[in-house]
């Protein structure tokens, strides 16, 4: 008996090794709304290429994709919840849909009230912004479904979420693709799937300073995002960009859904042999 405990013990104990020195793959899901479907037709490569995944980091559409998959969704599932959900009436009347979008998250998460996001089978991280005081804002624990909804509140078709002390508006008004909290949670190797279609070049200079002029409008004509947003591609190790150049934010009919998911698995079958080396290296 106690030669096969010590066999259990030396075996458990190599294999803690082992999962401790693989690398940590961290996964981050951009915004951009109805676009978010294509993030779901890359996973189902990620998947096939057998790449595990450590922690999940996401914006708007990403922080739901992101928080779903964090709690055990993967994208057949996923595929189906959103092409058979009837995304066009729930946003038709997006300020007085609030409630019903919040139902819709409570009712797909099987999670306490309050939980620590590091607990959750896949440890995860979803970005607001808080229109208070104009700073990003990493959600760590809490309601679940309220920090997704807090994600991708988009100012003047959303209301504001109340966190704490603070009101929490769609992070990707500040940073829409988040590497660089991945890097925070301690991400050796980054998989980034980025929903923006064009690169922006970066602006210097501030309304507020020039007009004295804050606010909304500031942020239009400064875009501290872009800056973000640019330094976050350089840093992902595998950067995954699904070409959408016909679509918006607000593409939620059945037909768009099903090309974009479509058009996702295509972006991420380019990606498959760098993902399947990713996944047999380590």
């Amino acid at each position: 008996m106690r030669r096969l405990l010590f066999i259990i013990f030396s075996i458990s104990t190599c294999t803690l090794a082992f999962a401790q020195d693989r690398p940590k793959i961290g996964l981050v899901l951009g915004g951009g709304g109805a676009k978010g479907a294509a993030e779901i037709g890359v996973l189902k490569y990620i998947e096939e290429a057998g790449v595990q995944i450590d922690c999940i980091v996401g914006t708007s559409i990403g922080a739901i994709i992101g928080g779903l998959y964090s709690v055990g969704y993967r994208s057949q599932q996923l595929d189906s919840l959103f092409l058979h959900t009837d995304w066009e009436q729930i946003f038709s009347n997006s300020i007085s849909g609030t409630q019903q979008i919040s139902d819709v998250f409570e009712s797909l998460l099987n999670v306490p009230d309050t939980i620590d996001f590091d607990s959750l089978p896949i440890p995860y991280r979803c970005v607001a912004a808080d229109v208070i005081n104009a700073k990003e804002i990493v959600l760590t624990r809490g309601n679940l479904a309220t920090a997704m909804r807090a994600s991708m509140a988009v100012p003047g078709a959303f209301k504001p979420v109340k966190w704490e002390d603070k009101l929490l508006v769609d992070g990707g008004m500040l940073n829409n693709l988040p590497v660089d909290v991945a890097k925070e949670m301690g991400a050796d190797i980054i998989i980034a799937i980025d929903l923006s279609q064009t690169k922006h070049e970066e602006r210097t200079f501030s309304l507020k300073e020039t007009l004295g002029i804050g606010g909304l409008l500031d942020w239009f004509v400064s875009r501290p995002d872009w800056k973000k947003h640019n330094e976050n591609r350089k840093m992902a190790d595998y950067y995954i960009n699904p070409y959408l150049n016909k679509y918006d934010a607000a593409s939620f009919s059945h037909d768009d859904i099903k090309e974009m998911i479509h058009i996702g698995e295509k972006a991420g079958k380019s990606a498959y042999e760098d993902l399947r080396k990713l996944a047999t290296s380590h």
